[in-house]
């Protein structure tokens, strides 16, 4: 008699190894695209953040402009007002303070210069720390022409 042929077992399935280096791969890719998630969440509140703060410097800008020189009677300009830790429009609990000082050799008829150099300061609390910026500009006296028009047809 003759013995039957010995079938080979077949086996389905994955060993221990494959198993941990496709477990491995995948944190692998996981923690991947989770630090690229990270990464643009991070570049999301940056943007945000400078976006808040270039509307903030333009309204600090724009009120520096409607209010720094004092409007006379005849429409124009007069010297620059005194700015001491007036609040930015629409922006809560931020303080800004000029002090211009006029070039001498832009003299107007007025005896005024017509340029000044322009310091401004911005005072703010973040996280509980007081935090401050200065920075320089020039500006011309003048008095936006809203202004002019409201002075003219409000009062």
């Amino acid at each position: 008699m003759i013995a039957p042929p010995l079938r080979s077992r077949s086996r389905g399935g994955f060993t221990l190894l494959e198993v941990l280096l496709a477990a491995g791969l995948l944190v692998a890719g996981m923690s991947m695209i989770l630090g690229v998630f990270n990464f643009g969440s991070a570049l999301t509140r940056t943007a945000e953040l400078r976006s808040v703060t270039a509307g903030g410097v333009e309204a600090l800008i724009h009120d520096l402009e409607e209010n720094l020189f004092e409007l006379r009677d005849d429409g124009t300009a007069g010297p620059p007002q005194v700015i001491d830790d007036r609040p930015v429009p629409g922006r809560p609990g931020v303080l800004y303070s000029v002090e211009a000082v006029g070039n001498p050799e832009t003299i107007a008829a007025d005896g005024l210069p017509m340029e000044y150099v322009v310091d401004v300061s911005v005072r703010w609390q973040a996280a509980g720390i007081n935090r401050s910026e200065t920075w320089t500009t020039i500006m011309l006296r003048e008095v936006p022409f809203g202004a002019r028009m409201r002075r003219r047809f409000v009062r």
